[in-house]
C-alpha cells in the first residue's frame, strides 16, 4: 500500500493530522475507505446522507474535514447539488467526487462546480490514497500562497486519473530522488517534457537548474559545442570560451529531448559522459567533471533504431535504466473530460473571464476522436474553440480538428511480427472504426451505427466493451 505521507510530500507531516469525511450511501464502501485511510494515518468520519455531509462541512458535527470524498449518488441529495450548496455557503473544503457513472457530462459539471478530483467505481485503493494526497498537497499550497509563494508542484500540471497515469505518478515518486538515468518514451504530444519537469522538481536536485536540450533543433555541427562547450579559437567564430549545456546543468538535471535524432558520433561522446561523468570542451583536452542527472526522451522505438544501426546499443542500455512509457491519449480517453476542464480554465477568453463552458455534443466529439496529436493537440483544439465561442458555450461548430497528417495508423505487419493474437488485432480495428464513426457522426449513436451498417444495439455493445461511453447526442439534448 502506498503511504500518503512519504516521499515528496514530507512537508505534509508538519501539518496537523488531516481529517477525511467519507460520504457514500453504501455501507461497504464507507467501511472499506474508512479502514484504508485510517491505516494511512488520517482521522476519518463517515456520512450516508446529504444532510450529514452539510452538518460535517459546517462544523455542526464537530471538527470540519480537510477533504471530503463525496459519492455523486447520495440519498436525499445529488453530489453535484451538494457541491453547489457548499459553494453558495462559501465552504471551500476540497471535494473528491466518487461516482459509478462514466457520464462525461457529470464529471465536467462536478469539476466546474469545484470538485478537485474524481474517482470512478470500481476504484483501486492506491488511486484513492493518491487522490487524497494530491488534494491535500494542493490545499496546503493554496493556504500558504498568501504568506509566501511556494514553487508550483509540477505534478499538478500532469492531468489524469486513469490507471496508466496514476502508475506514472507512482513511478515518478519512486525514482525522483535517485540519480538514476530515466528514458521517457511516447508519441509526440503525450507530455514527456512535463514528466521530466516533475522528476526534476521532485528530486534532491531541484535547487539546481533544469536544462532542456531539443536535439533536433540544433544542427549537428553545433550540437557537440552546445552540449559540451568549446574553447576560444576552437573553430571559426569561436571568439570566447563557451560552457555547454552539461556544465550549465551541474548539480541539476539535463533533459535531452528527442535523443533518437542524435548522430552516432555525438552518441559516442554522450556515452562517455554517462559512464565517466566527464567530457572535454571542443578544442580542449582538459576533462571537465560534472554532477548531473540525465533524463532523455524520444518518440522513436530506440530498440528498433539499435537494430537498424542508427543508435548505439551500449548508449541505449545506459539511458534505459528506468523507462517511463507515456500512453497516447487514445489509450486513456477517460482522462479527456478532466483535460478539457483543465484547458478551459487555462485558456480563458480574457484574463478576467470565467472558464468557457462546453456542450455535451462537443464533448462527445472530443471523446470520439482518436487524437493523433495527443494532449498537445487537444489543448490547441480547446484554445481555438474558446476563441471561436468568445468564451461562451462551446458547441460542435467550434470544434475543429486540423491534425490529419500523422493520424494513428494500424500497422498490421508490425503487430503480426510482434505476435499480437488475431482476436486482439480485430478488437483494435473494431475500436478504431467505432471511434471514427462516432466522430464523423458528432456523437450521434444512430448515425454512427448507420455509418457502420450495424444495429444500434451492436454499437452500444461495442462501446460498453471498450469501456468508453460517450453520451448519446439525443440524450444530451433531452
Amino acid at each position: 500500500m502506498v503511504n500518503a505521507r512519504r516521499g515528496s510530500d514530507e512537508y505534509l507531516d508538519q501539518l496537523a493530522v488531516s481529517r477525511i469525511l467519507v460520504a457514500d450511501d453504501e455501507e461497504e464502501i464507507r467501511t472499506l475507505l474508512s479502514e484504508v485511510l485510517t491505516g494511512e494515518g488520517y482521522v476519518v468520519d463517515t456520512a450516508a446522507t446529504g444532510p450529514e455531509v452539510m452538518d460535517y462541512a459546517t462544523g455542526g458535527a464537530g471538527s470540519m474535514p480537510d477533504v471530503i470524498l463525496l459519492d455523486i449518488g447520495l440519498k436525499e441529495a445529488d453530489g453535484v447539488q451538494l457541491l453547489q450548496r457548499l459553494s453558495e455557503q462559501g465552504i471551500t473544503i476540497p471535494v473528491i467526487m466518487i461516482t459509478g457513472r462514466t457520464n462525461a457530462n457529470v464529471v465536467i459539471k462536478a469539476m466546474q462546480m469545484g470538485a478537485k478530483e474524481y474517482l470512478t467505481k470500481p476504484f483501486e485503493l492506491d488511486g484513492v490514497i493518491a487522490a487524497v494526497r494530491r488534494v491535500l498537497r494542493s490545499a496546503h499550497v493554496q493556504t500558504t500562497t498568501e504568506a509566501q509563494v511556494p514553487k508550483a508542484d509540477p505534478l499538478e500540471r500532469i492531468i489524469g486519473s486513469s490507471k496508466k497515469m496514476v502508475d506514472i505518478f507512482k513511478m515518478i515518486g519512486q525514482v525522483a530522488r535517485t540519480p538514476v538515468t530515466v528514458l521517457i518514451t511516447g508519441e509526440t504530444g503525450t507530455g514527456k517534457e512535463l514528466v521530466a519537469e516533475a522528476l526534476h522538481n521532485a528530486s534532491d536536485r531541484r535547487a539546481g537548474p533544469l536544462i532542456k536540450v531539443n536535439c533536433p533543433a540544433l544542427p549537428e555541427s553545433l550540437l557537440e559545442s552546445e552540449l559540451f562547450g568549446h574553447e576560444k579559437g576552437a573553430f571559426t567564430g569561436a571568439l570566447n570560451q563557451h560552457k555547454g549545456r552539461f556544465e550549465a546543468a551541474n548539480k541539476g538535471t539535463i533533459f535531452l529531448d528527442e535523443i533518437g535524432e542524435m548522430t552516432l558520433g555525438t552518441q559516442s561522446k554522450l556515452l562517455r559522459v554517462l559512464q565517466e561523468r566527464e567530457f572535454e570542451r571542443v578544442g580542449s583536452t582538459a576533462p571537465v567533471k560534472v554532477d548531473v542527472r540525465v533524463i532523455a526522451a524520444t518518440n522513436r522505438d530506440l530498440w528498433q533504431e539499435v537494430q537498424a544501426g542508427r543508435f548505439r546499443e551500449d548508449l541505449y542500455f545506459r539511458l534505459n535504466v528506468i523507462a517511463i512509457q507515456m500512453p497516447p491519449l487514445r489509450d486513456r480517453q477517460e482522462d479527456i473530460s478532466a483535460l478539457v476542464s483543465h484547458f478551459l480554465s487555462k485558456h480563458r477568453y480574457s484574463k478576467a473571464a470565467l472558464p468557457a463552458r462546453i456542450s455535451q455534443e462537443a464533448l462527445d466529439m472530443l471523446s470520439a476522436y482518436d487524437w493523433p496529436g495527443n494532449v498537445r493537440q487537444l489543448e490547441h483544439v480547446i484554445e481555438r474553440a474558446v476563441v471561436l465561442s468568445r468564451g461562451e458555450l462551446i458547441g460542435p461548430e467550434q470544434i475543429q480538428f486540423r491534425y490529419e497528417r500523422g493520424r494513428h495508423l494500424f500497422d498490421v505487419e508490425q503487430k503480426v511480427q510482434a505476435g499480437v493474437p488475431l482476436e486482439d488485432l480485430l478488437h483494435e480495428v473494431r475500436r478504431e472504426a467505432v471511434r471514427t464513426a462516432m466522430r464523423l457522426a458528432r456523437g450521434n449513436h444512430e448515425a454512427a451505427a448507420r455509418q457502420l451498417s450495424i444495429a444500434l444495439e451492436v454499437l452500444d455493445k461495442y462501446i460498453a466493451e471498450f469501456e468508453w461511453t460517450p453520451v448519446n447526442a439525443r440524450e444530451a439534448s433531452a
